[in-house]
């Protein structure tokens, strides 16, 4: 049997699951235990004391004396056509008087009616030979006082065993939290402190978390390291090369330069690329004044890129340092494959987004999942021949978008036609 259609309803936090197993039971006991009560006690008890209180009745209906109705502590009294003519009245939750009133009618036939309502005292309208009487007395002679007490007792224990449950849950379920607060923390970038704690799996998750996150800071340590080296390493006979460039003469040390300068970006995208979103932690930017200077900045490295708008206000959790280089990369190729570039910013309550087009040739849908990939070199869809690249300004973009938990979208421009770049990162 199917059962996809009960997912829609179930809750979806592991605290709201884990309330919703502990309190069902408990309410499904108490509905059981509250009906059988009902049915197998309170009915049969009352059943059993109309029995009794019906064969009084009978007796005192039966004689004229008077003797057996003080005997019996049962009033007599002649009853008014307001009385004759009344019908069965109690409260909507008497539920044992509904029961007496039905019994009590059907074994005495002299009875016309019940009333309930008097406080602890039953008034029967019955047929004395040929006249109308009322016979009063006490409610506990025919059915149990207080019937409503193990209900609130029931409710009452139930509750405070509940709210004991739900402390003790709660705290069960705190490490389970932290630790997914710690591991979301590091999927953004940040390192949050973190020390397992909690039952045994729950310690053996946090264990294995830790770890883990060791183990990938060891290797983006190493990655960065090796080849910051490399990078560093290759500089120093770069810089022996335009040492030697410079002597030669203009017409033939032109080529000769246009390589060093390409080996040279290469080497600093190489270096960017290690870095990721790696370096200064994470703070608070405000991004309005933020993306102003890093289009300013970009100008004044004579790029024709322009600031058309920002929407909303705010400060937002950034590696500052490493999000401006995932939007050079961005502005960069927009303006490398295309004649101009614009970045606008959009700011809301749930998350920003940072967008960059160009009028550039844009890439095909059905290769921008490899765009984004390293050292991936689109030729037909980017000109190689406007100063090409490695193929990791996507990549660089898109790891330091994931790093701050966002994402990186390629689509189509529709203001000008070429490629639009959006960081969109949850706040």
């Amino acid at each position: 049997m199917n059962f996809d259609w009960l997912k829609r309803y179930m809750p979806r936090s592991l605290y709201a699951r884990a309330a919703l197993i502990l309190l069902l039971p408990i309410v499904v006991l108490q509905l059981v235990v509250t009906v059988l009560f009902m049915q197998r006690h309170f009915e049969d008890v009352t059943l059993q004391m109309t029995d009794t209180v019906a064969r009084e009745i009978r007796l005192v209906l039966s004689e004229n004396t008077g003797q057996a109705a003080e005997t019996l502590l049962i009033s007599v009294t002649p009853a008014s056509p307001e009385h004759v003519h009344s019908e069965d009245q109690r409260v909507w939750y008497d539920f044992t008087g509904r029961v007496m009133s039905r019994h009590l009618k059907r074994i005495v036939n002299q009875v016309a009616s019940v009333n309930l309502l008097k406080d602890k005292r039953v008034q029967v309208i019955a047929m004395q030979g040929d006249t109308w009487v009322v016979l009063e007395f006490e409610r506990r002679r025919i059915s149990a006082s207080n019937p409503h007490q193990l209900f609130v007792n029931m409710a009452f224990f139930g509750m405070i065993f509940t709210v004991i449950a739900m402390i003790y849950l709660r705290n069960q379920l705190r490490p389970i939290k932290r630790l997914a607060n710690a591991a979301e923390a590091f999927g953004r970038g940040h390192v949050m402190p973190y020390t397992p704690s909690g039952a045994i799996e729950v310690r053996a998750a946090g264990t294995a978390f830790v770890d883990m996150r060791a183990r990938i800071e060891r290797q983006i340590e190493t990655r960065t390291l090796m080849l910051s080296g490399v990078s560093h390493d290759l500089r120093t006979p770069l810089t022996r090369m335009r040492l030697s460039l410079s002597m030669l003469e203009d017409d033939e040390r032109a080529e000769l330069e246009h390589d060093v300068n390409e080996m040279q970006q290469m080497i600093d995208a190489f270096l960017d690329f290690a870095k990721g979103a790696q370096g200064s932690p994470a703070e608070r930017v405000p991004v309005q004044t933020w993306i102003v200077q890093v289009v300013e900045d970009a100008q004044r490295a004579g790029r024709n890129v322009t600031l058309v708008e920002t929407e909303g206000t705010g400060d937002v959790m950034l590696r500052e340092g490493a999000m401006r280089r995932a939007l050079d990369n961005l502005i960069g190729n927009a303006v490398r494959y295309g004649s101009r570039a614009e970045v606008s910013l959009t700011l809301t309550e749930k998350s920003l987004r940072l967008r960059v087009e160009d009028d550039g040739p844009g890439i095909p849908e059905s290769r921008r999942a490899d765009a984004q990939r390293p050292f991936t070199r689109l030729d037909p869809a980017r000109n190689q021949d406007n100063g090409g690249g490695v193929g990791l300004g996507l990549a660089i973009a898109t790891d330091i978008a994931r790093a701050h938990g966002g994402v990186l979208r390629l689509g189509t421009s529709d203001r000008l036609g070429g490629l639009r770049a959006d960081i969109v990162i949850a706040r």
